[in-house]
């Protein structure tokens, strides 16, 4: 196998084939993203794919000028750019970073023309789109019927998947953006969760301390879409063992 491949830290260029990444490698470029980075629009043509090396990127619904929720996570397990994988050019949410991101980003157009080039390109990234839309639609299921301290387990499990270290870079406001609540309910939600010894919350930063108890808080919310991950493109979340063991540069 190509050393590059092991070397990515993208999971979805790790884990396609070497014919594959040999024919992506040239046209991605490094590029690093400050917080609200705008990596597509809702209703606007798609001009470039972002496969995350570290951060988080938000996918994100707009109701109206003042109203967002978030409906999707992406982290080094993912790329944007699923509507063109789909056969479509045009973002349907708005996606943009939720914690600074490294990213290799290639040009729409060099994508487009790797995917009608590649016989095994597209059926490999149909799987990546298949887990999101599965987390998507887990994401709705979960904010219409649990409560907030249950939906708020669920997102700091999912950030940690894609985080290294126990630290997120997370201020309540923005939280209260993802989660589609007000302000104060997500600082009442925080504290509680706090009172059970799961996390540290501090302004701007939130610490993990039992991994664990989280899980037990978020019940069946959280566990579904990333099985599905695994059973679809391989291990999710940066404390697996075969994130950790990746040879060094």
């Amino acid at each position: 196998m190509d050393y590059q491949i092991l070397q990515a830290k993208s999971e979805l260029l790790r884990r396609m084939s070497a014919d594959d990444f040999a024919r992506l490698r040239p046209h991605l470029a490094s590029v690093f993203l400050e917080l609200r980075a705008p990596m597509e629009t809702a209703g606007q043509k798609i001009e470039a794919v972002y496969f995350l090396e570290s951060g988080l990127a938000s996918v994100v619904a707009r109701t109206s000028a003042a109203t967002e929720a978030e409906v999707g996570i992406i982290g080094f397990e993912g790329m944007t750019g699923s509507a063109l994988v789909m056969g479509d050019d045009q973002a349907n949410f708005d996606c943009y970073v939720q914690s600074t991101c490294e990213a290799l980003r290639m040009e729409a157009a060099r994508f487009v023309e790797a995917l009608e080039d590649s016989p095994t390109l597209r059926p490999f990234l149909l799987r990546y789109v298949q887990y999101f839309h599965v987390q998507t639609s887990y994401t709705a299921s979960i904010n219409a019927r649990q409560s907030l301290e249950v939906r708020l387990a669920r997102w700091l499990l999912m950030c940690s998947d894609r985080t290294v270290g126990d630290r997120l870079m997370i201020t309540h406001e923005f939280l209260s953006i993802m989660l589609g609540v007000r302000r104060p309910g997500v600082t009442v939600g925080l504290q509680m969760i706090e009172s059970y010894g799961y996390i540290r919350a501090r302004r701007g930063e939130i610490t993990i301390r039992d991994r664990d108890g989280l899980i037990k808080l978020a019940r069946d919310s959280y566990g579904p879409p990333e099985t599905q991950y695994r059973r679809l493109i391989g291990d999710l979340g940066s404390k697996h063992p075969a994130r950790q063991e990746r040879p060094l540069a």
